[in-house]
């Protein structure tokens, strides 16, 4: 596999999740136990190894810097992280994260009925190239609960065990034996 272009993903990154209020930054993997290093990404103690963008609301920036560094996420321990997610394949997380593009919590069927879609799961497939081949997937989606490969795109987008105050939300963490990725979207009703 050809290294990723950090321009190439970083501008697929900007496609996939601008318009919508998402969450998306990596991290380095410093710890066997890689729930520590998404709590680091979380918390903003890390910067992008590569130093791509973040996607992140700037509204949400006046409560980080008040004091609450993980915001719109709330006080969470590697248990919480542990017991919350679910593993997926690789197609899965690439259906995944596509699906994030669009209000989900809104539309029934986001990336299905887009004119679009094949470019949206390049995007998504491009993004999470970065992460290499042996990475690993999971997700907080109820739809994770029961199969590793749902399929993302032919019903309703689900969120499950919630991470942030927010009615609803729902996200994807990627691990490579060097990174992890956090991709999340909220429903800010």
């Amino acid at each position: 596999m050809k290294p990723l272009d950090g321009n190439v993903g970083e501008a697929a990154l900007v496609r996939l999740l601008d318009d919508v209020y998402t969450f998306a930054m990596a991290g380095p993997r410093l710890h066997e136990d890689w729930t520590q290093d998404v709590l680091a990404v979380l918390e903003r103690r890390v910067t992008d190894p590569r130093g791509w963008r973040v996607m992140e609301w700037q509204c949400d920036r006046a409560v980080r810097v008040a004091g609450h560094p993980s915001y719109p996420f709330g006080t969470l321990v590697a248990q919480d992280i542990r017991a919350g997610v679910h593993p997926i394949t690789e197609g899965a997380a690439v259906e995944l994260l596509a699906s994030l593009t669009q209000e989900w919590s809104f539309e029934a069927y986001p990336l299905r009925s887009r004119a679009d879609r094949d470019d949206v799961l390049t995007d998504a497939r491009t993004v999470l190239a970065r992460f290499g081949p042996g990475a690993g997937y999971w997700s907080s989606s109820d739809l994770a609960r029961t199969s590793t490969s749902p399929d993302f795109l032919v019903g309703r987008l689900e969120g499950g065990r919630s991470f942030t105050e927010h009615v609803m939300d729902v996200g994807l963490i990627a691990v490579s034996s060097d990174e992890v990725g956090v991709f999340w979207s909220f429903d800010a009703n």
